[in-house]
């Protein structure tokens, strides 16, 4: 065996010796120019591009076998400025070829290339006259067939100009293989380069390489991994008169927020758009993505439909969605109606500009939907967004025990907002329906309440102070919780000047309830105020300054008499203060006469100085009068003041 070795050994070191001593007298012999021809010939073969040479040529055939050439330039004959810009490239050469005094390059280096990548029109570039040559001479049998089949590009720099969609784009630090084995049609390229200030790895690989270079089907699979987000396809593409690609498309971002923002998408609102993640059979035709069996993932929320996303010029986005449960309080938690810690309305002003930035047409259908501390039952709604001008429909809801209906609408004009609101609540739970939309926690039953109305502003504050429209409610078998009309009526009735007592709880039941309102320029004016109960009914006059948060209301509280009694006892009240905590009290002078004793006294005291002295003192037992500008006055007051 050992003498098997030994003998065969021996001619495979003559062999070697004889290439070494080949080598070095080829690299002796080596004629450079014809080489350096050899080259460009072959490099313009293969890319239809010309090789401007402006630096030195270095030639090596031992120990390796290549020729580098500096400050290179390649461009088409019919152009000026070259598409491409190379520092350093080189030809690494075959060696047996080399030995035979042929030079075929094995695969070409270029060293901080600058590409420039100029669109003229739909599918056309600077670059097509190359991807055209490169596809005639790739294909088996050709004339001038394709003799290396791989390109490194290392530090390299990438700008993208399209004038006609106003697009710059610069891709830096490229480093990037690609390669095209001679025994297969396949295709791929892996690398990794920097763009808008991420590091993006991809990796490109084409079934059939000829065809997709010639317009014609072949399979893709790509792959993007940056931390803003990442994207995968997997299926076919073509381009023959328009880009076209079907598969499927897979798009996952830690948030969908950043996501926009480093592609140059203005993020809607400041709330909102975090875990973000798509997958999808996607088609594309032109600039037209269509996605079919969407299963998409936002901010925890999961939706499954269809969604149509195209760019002609500005983005526009169409889906129809159905989930489970739907959370939308991240997108509205930065929306601060009044000031924080206070009870005024904020006045910073609205952020509108993402209105401006997309268009969308949406149509939506939840189990259950949460907004803030609003529970709704199965919802389906719509948005449509275009030309800066937001419409929000609901077309049915069911919350609060009952069913909401309407629309919102918002326009922007320079930074104004233009608002409408429509909507009507059906046999809703007033006390529910109340609090969590106007802050009003003393109200029970069940009703209606329909609002139409419109305003203009910059920010909150300018919204509420031109407010107008009209607003109406109806409720029955309730109650007003905070005091007890019926046995504050009954008290006074019998003594008038024995003051309100305390009548902080309990409450007025009632069995029907009617309020309408009408707003003229922030302030809210009552039509028709009236709170019918079985003893009692309330009737109601006056305004309430929407900007202001107050109230200036005057009424008449009642004892409804029983059939065949003698007619009941009427007491007007006034309701003044913030609609927080207002005051709530009874008019002093209509008490004092209704008071045996003090009338007459009422009546003797013609001077106008010593009747309001004398009806100062009888407030403070009464509890009546304006707020209490005095420490001593404020516990009558008080006694009326409901919760």
């Amino acid at each position: 065996m050992t003498q098997a070795i030994k003998r065969l050994g021996l001619p495979v070191a003559v062999l070697f010796g004889a290439a070494l001593i080949g080598l070095i007298g080829t690299s002796w012999l080596l004629n450079r120019d014809a080489l350096r021809q050899a080259v460009e010939a072959q490099i313009r073969a293969v890319t239809g591009l010309d090789l401007v040479v402006m630096g030195a040529i270095d030639v090596s055939v031992f120990p390796g076998s290549y020729i580098s050439f500096h400050n290179v330039g390649l461009k088409g004959s019919d152009t000026v400025d070259p598409a491409l810009q190379v520092d350093v490239l080189t030809a690494n050469l075959r060696l047996l070829p080399l030995l035979l005094r042929r030079f075929e390059i094995a695969d070409v280096m270029m060293l901080r290339p600058q590409i420039r990548v100029v669109r003229h029109g739909p599918g056309d570039s600077n670059w097509t006259p190359f991807l055209d040559t490169i596809a005639r001479t790739m294909k088996p049998g050709a004339e001038n067939q394709v003799s290396f089949s791989e390109i490194r590009i290392q530090d390299g720099v990438l700008k993208y100009e399209d004038a006609r969609n106003q697009i710059s784009e610069l891709l830096g630090d490229i480093d990037l293989s690609l390669a095209w084995p001679s025994i297969s049609r396949s295709f791929a390229a892996t690398g990794q380069f920097d763009w808008r200030g991420e590091r993006v790895e991809g990796s490109l690989s084409a079934g059939d390489f000829v065809a997709m270079l010639s317009g014609d089907r072949s399979g893709l699979k790509a792959r993007l991994v940056s931390a803003p987000i990442k994207l995968a396809f997997d299926g076919s593409v073509a381009n023959r008169s328009s880009l076209m690609m079907e598969g499927n498309l897979t798009i996952d971002s830690p948030s969908l927020r950043n996501a926009l923002r480093w592609t140059g998408q203005p993020p809607p609102g400041s709330g909102g758009f975090g875990r973000f993640a798509l997958r999808a059979r996607a088609s594309v035709v032109g600039t037209s993505l269509a996605l079919t069996g969407v299963n998409v993932e936002l901010d925890g929320n999961v939706a499954e439909g269809v969604m149509t996303i195209a760019n002609s010029g500005r983005p526009t986005l169409q889906a129809t969605l159905a989930a489970g449960n739907l959370d939308f309080t991240p997108y509205i938690s930065t929306v601060r109606l009044l000031a924080s810690g206070a009870r005024d309305w904020n006045r910073q002003l609205f952020d509108l500009t993402s209105l401006s930035a997309t268009d969308l047409d949406m149509r939506l259908s939840a189990a259950r939907v949460t907004v803030g501390t609003t529970k709704l039952g199965r919802t389906a709604f719509g948005a449509n967004l275009r030309g800066g001008a937001l419409a929000l429909s609901v077309g049915e809801a069911q919350i609060y025990g009952g069913i909401a209906k309407g629309s919102l609408g918002i326009a922007r004009s320079d930074t104004v907002a233009d608002v409408q609101a429509q909507f009507q609540f059906t046999d809703v739970d007033l006390q529910a329906c109340a609090s969590e939309l106007f802050g009003v926690n003393k109200l029970s039953g069940r009703g209606n309440i329909s609002v139409a109305l419109v305003a203009s502003g910059a920010s909150p504050f300018g919204l509420a102070s031109s407010l107008d429209g009209t607003a109406t409610l109806t409720g029955q078998n309730g109650a007003i919780a905070g005091f007890n009309v019926e046995q504050l009526l009954k008290r006074l009735e019998r003594r008038p000047l024995s003051g309100g007592g305390n009548f902080r709880s309990g409450s007025t039941p009632y069995d029907k309830l009617t309020v309408s309102v009408r707003f003229n320029d922030g302030i809210a004016t009552a039509e028709d105020i009236r709170v019918e109960g079985s003893a009692t009914r309330l009737t109601l006059t006056g305004t309430a300054s929407v900007p202001a948060r107050e109230y200036d209301l005057k009424g008449v509280a009642s004892l409804t008499s029983a059939p065949n009694a003698p007619p009941g006892f009427d007491l007007p009240f006034v309701v003044q203060g913030p609609w927080e905590d207002p005051l709530v009290f009874p008019d002093p002078e209509s008490l004092i006469r209704r008071s045996p004793g003090a009338a007459p006294l009422l009546d003797a005291v013609k001077d106008r100085k010593t009747r309001d002295a004398v009806k100062s003192v009888i407030e403070r037992f009464t509890g009546g009068g304006v707020r209490p500008a005095t420490p001593e006055a404020a516990p009558a007051a008080e006694a009326v003041k409901p919760n």
